[in-house]
Formats: C-alpha cells, structure tokens, sequence
C-alpha cells in the first residue's frame, strides 16, 4: 500500500513531502501540528492541534500540464466529500477555498513539478479544521467542523476519509457543482481594479469565465480575487 509518515510536529507537510520528491515513491504525510504552515501567495497558515494536516505526493503518469487544475479542483471536491460525510454541508469558492457556513474550513496548497508538458510530481496539502476553535479576528473568517456542527469529531475517523477522498481524481462537473457564485453577480478584483461581473464558468485552465460590460473575459486565479456583488 501507499507508504504513510505520521508526525507529531512538522514545520510543513508539503515541505516534507517535496523533500522527499527525488526518491520517486508516492507517499502521504500526516501532521497533527504545523509550525510553519503555508496557504497561497505564502501567507502563513494557522496549524493548531484538532486539524488534519495531510500531504500527498503523486507521481502522475502521463498528465498533461494542461489539465494542472483539475488537481487542485479535485482537492477541494475531497475536502467538501469529507465534511460532507460527516453531516456538514459545504461550498467551494473559486479557485479552491472550501466554505462552511461561509467561513473557510481548510486551507489547500497545491505544488506541481512541470516537465516536458506533463506533470512531474504534485504536492497536494490539505489542512482541515477539525476540533480546533477560533477566537479574535479569525473568527469571523474561520471555522472548524466542531465549531460548525457544535460537537466534536473523532479526528481520525475525519482523518481517514479525508486520506481516501484526498486520492481520487474527479470529474469537473463535482468540482462545479458545488462551486458559490456560479451564475451569480461579483465583483472580480484585479489589484487596485473592481470590474462588476457575472460568473459564468471555470474552464478546465480554472480560469474563471465572467460576463462583464466588455464582453466575456477570462481571469486567472493568480491575478484576480472574487467578492459577491
């Protein structure tokens, strides 16, 4: 089977996994804490005892460059599969946050190695708020399955389903299905720019596809953030 490292304490279990990228195995790292956890564009990402902090490194065979996304898209259908398993219900906001009772649940950082075309290796990390409670400013941003469902869960029960969905590959149509703001009014915000839109898809790219007073236009992730209108 898949070889698993559980630790205690890691500084960050997609910086484990990378490390380990040269010896060519497929392989899961498991946390209960993060000491430097990192969510996208390096911002720092909370890692509290209660989560699950799970890493997977996979050597895809064959995978076009091109379809990169539906890795990242399909790390967030697993989270949403997982809350969902355990009563929640959930919602993804594009690209990739996962939102429960509109607060975030869980942080994904998605790191692949391009080669040739193909997809190299990819490092999906997930962190998932299980048991942990957020007090302050996180709060009113923030939100764990406990906190969401007001009882606690038996992490690694969440732990276990979490590693299961986490390896699959799914179709677009999940990933859409589940996706907030679809066909709804926003706001996409491009730097100092606020262009009124509405969402009209995400392509395979998960480049976001918006009608607005110029005509439909393409955005991508790295450029643009997304706000309801």
């Amino acid at each position: 089977g898949l070889k698993i490292v559980r630790l205690d304490e890691v500084d960050s279990t997609n910086l484990y996994a990378k490390s380990l990228i040269g010896k060519g195995e497929e392989l899961a790292v498991i946390a209960l804490r993060q000491t430097g956890g990192r969510g996208t564009k390096g911002r720092q990402f909370i890692s509290e005892a209660g989560g699950v902090y799970l890493t997977r490194l996979k050597f895809p065979a064959d995978f076009p460059a091109s379809q990169a996304f539906s890795i990242m898209a399909s790390a967030s259908v697993a989270v949403c599969k997982t809350v969902e398993r355990f009563g929640l219900s959930a919602g993804i906001k594009w690209p990739n946050d996962v939102y429960v009772q509109g607060k975030k649940i869980c942080g994904i950082l998605i790191e692949n190695t391009f080669s040739s075309g193909k997809v190299a290796a990819s490092v999906v990390g997930i962190g998932l708020n299980v048991n942990n409670t957020f007090s302050g400013e996180l709060s009113s941003v923030a939100i764990s399955m406990r906190e969401a469902a007001g009882h606690p869960f038996d992490r690694e029960e969440v732990e276990q389903v979490l590693f299961e969905e986490s390896g699959k590959l799914f179709p677009m149509p999940e990933y859409l299905s589940r996706l907030e703001f679809l066909g709804r009014n926003v706001v996409v915000i491009c730097g100092e720019e606020r262009i009124p839109a509405r969402m009209i898809a995400v392509d395979e790219k998960g480049e976001l596809i918006a009608e607005t007073a110029d005509g439909l236009r393409a955005f991508a992730a790295a450029e643009v953030s997304l706000r309801p209108q």
